[in-house]
């Protein structure tokens, strides 16, 4: 890159982190409560609800964790990308529409504290808040790594730090996020999502046609990835060259699962108006089919450019997305990506951070009958520690980006969606059935991630069921029939009056 090019894109980078500390500036002298830190007072509307919400969604996962699963795995990583064409749908008909109703008949600023009060138990919002957490920081933790290589491209901190370049980068870009997350909470998070959403679009299509236009567009992209050795014609064969249940397995995790997702489901909430719903899978899957387009054409185009030798082989997957662009994008759409990709990931660093500190100093204390005095004060001290975990996670997981945030989303999917999903629209599920499947999903999916990982006993057996099968997918499968066997035994309608509003809920 030349001196110019990488002065523009430095100063474009700059003008973003003082964009974002000044609606952080912003957003804090609104924030008043609790109301405005966690759900942005519950007052946005459908433009910004669902740019929002496809941030949360993509974000660092898309622009670095997408490509460099690709150029790891081949075609099977679209696998995650197949279900857009329908979650959008699923989230606002199957979850979002109930939640929000829920929130019209009394305080409610999470999803723990939803699903508390659709079964009038503590026990089921404990769980779920565990789920959370745990979850968030997985997920946080997959921003952070991707938000460390994004800071160590632009700054070229390899050449200043060495071994310490990643630590120091991810550091450094950690407090940008903690000086307008801690602020501004939700309310920030939001607003920035949407300047992220509409410079994720706008990179996305025009990186796509970059990336076709570098590798002499789709016929000559697969010729050159089909006649290298390193890639091969399982590249581009409809499971890459990932194992069937691998890839199986993303597709109904990131399908089914979504229907499980906080960051996600946390945005209608905070809708003014539960009747826009009707529109929102229009704004939110036709945003993210657009952004899908970067995933596909860096994904494509990075194989073939080495398979051709005009970009070295790459040491780290996850460096798939700066090397395409340094290498072969225009100066100025480079500095936009660029831009784009740390707007992405602070943003929705910032509302699942707020999430967390949530169920951390909300959901939990609430659970076991107790208030902190101040939840604002102690919302803004819980994004501190937050931050700090997913960081160490980011530094010690030890691999790509997309694994992280798949771990993290499988996670949640399999603690949540099946209460979410079953549980708002099945009176027959009661408090033991959420209870039992919640846990299900967390204990199983932690599990079998330690069993596929642990290396420090090398004696303990590995099941079968772990090679090749995601951890996610088979903990949601198993989640699933744990609550349907529990909710055959039991009656869960009897938990609500027929005067309960949270019964007239369930039957609209």
């Amino acid at each position: 890159m030349t001196p110019a090019a990488r002065g523009l894109m430095l100063g474009l980078t700059v003008g973003y982190f003082a964009l974002m500390l000044l609606i952080g500036v912003w957003a804090a002298r609104r924030t008043h409560g609790p109301r405005e830190f966690f759900v942005a007072g519950g007052r946005l509307g459908l433009l910004v609800t669902g740019l929002a919400t496809m941030s949360a969604a993509f974000s660092g996962f898309l622009f670095i964790g997408g490509p460099g699963l690709t150029y790891r795995l081949g075609i099977a990583s679209l696998f995650i990308c197949l279900p857009v064409g329908f979650t959008s749908g699923l989230l606002c008909w199957v979850v979002g529409g109930r939640l929000r109703l829920l929130a019209e008949i009394g305080e409610v600023y999470t999803i723990p504290e939803a699903l508390g009060r659709r079964f009038r138990s503590r026990g089921v919002r404990a769980a779920a808040a565990v789920a959370v957490l745990v979850g968030i920081v997985g997920y946080l933790g997959s921003q952070m790594l991707a938000l460390g290589i994004m800071t160590e491209m632009i700054f070229g901190t390899r050449e200043m730090f060495g071994a310490w370049s990643l630590p120091v980068a991810t550091g450094c870009g950690m407090l940008i996020v903690l000086a307008y997350s801690t602020a501004g909470g939700m309310l920030a998070g939001v607003y920035t999502d949407v300047v992220q959403g509409g410079m994720m679009v706008v990179t996305a299509v025009a990186v796509f046609a970059c990336a076709l236009a570098a590798g002499g567009g789709p016929g000559a992209i697969a010729e050159a990835i089909v006649g290298d050795p390193r890639f091969g014609a399982a590249f581009l064969e409809p499971f890459g060259r990932a194992p069937v249940q691998t890839a199986l397995g993303l597709f109904f995790v990131f399908s089914i699962g979504t229907l499980g997702q906080p960051h996600l489901l946390h945005k209608f909430l905070m809708l003014d108006d539960p009747r826009s719903l009707r529109y929102m899978p229009a704004v939110l899957g036709g945003s993210q089919s657009a952004c899908i387009l970067l995933w596909l054409g860096i994904g494509l185009a990075v194989p073939a450019l080495v398979a051709r030798g005009a970009l070295p082989a790459l040491s780290r997957p996850d460096d798939a997305t700066p090397a395409f662009v340094l290498g072969f994008a225009p100066p100025l759409l480079a500095a936009l990506v660029f831009s784009g990709v740390l707007a992405a990931i602070m943003s929705t660093a910032d509302s699942l951070v707020n999430i967390g500190s949530a169920a951390l100093v909300r959901d939990l204390p609430r659970a076991f009958g107790t208030r902190l005095r101040s939840e604002l004060r102690w919302g803004r001290a819980a994004t501190v520690a937050l931050l700090l975990a997913a960081a160490a996670l980011a530094l010690t997981y030890g691999d790509l980006v997309a694994l992280l945030g798949t771990f993290a989303f499988g996670t949640m999917g399999a603690a949540l969606a099946p209460v979410l999903a079953l549980g708002l629209n099945w009176q027959r599920v009661g408090r033991r059935a959420a209870t039992a499947s919640i846990v299900t999903g967390l204990v199983t999916t932690l599990g079998l991630e330690f069993l596929a990982r642990q290396s420090f006993l090398p004696g303990l057996p590995r099941p079968p069921l772990v090679a090749g099968a995601l951890p996610g997918a088979v903990a949601l499968a198993t989640s699933f029939l744990v609550l349907i066997a529990v909710a055959a035994f039991e009656r869960g309608e009897r938990d609500l009056a027929k005067d309960d509003p949270v019964r007239a809920v369930l039957e609209m």
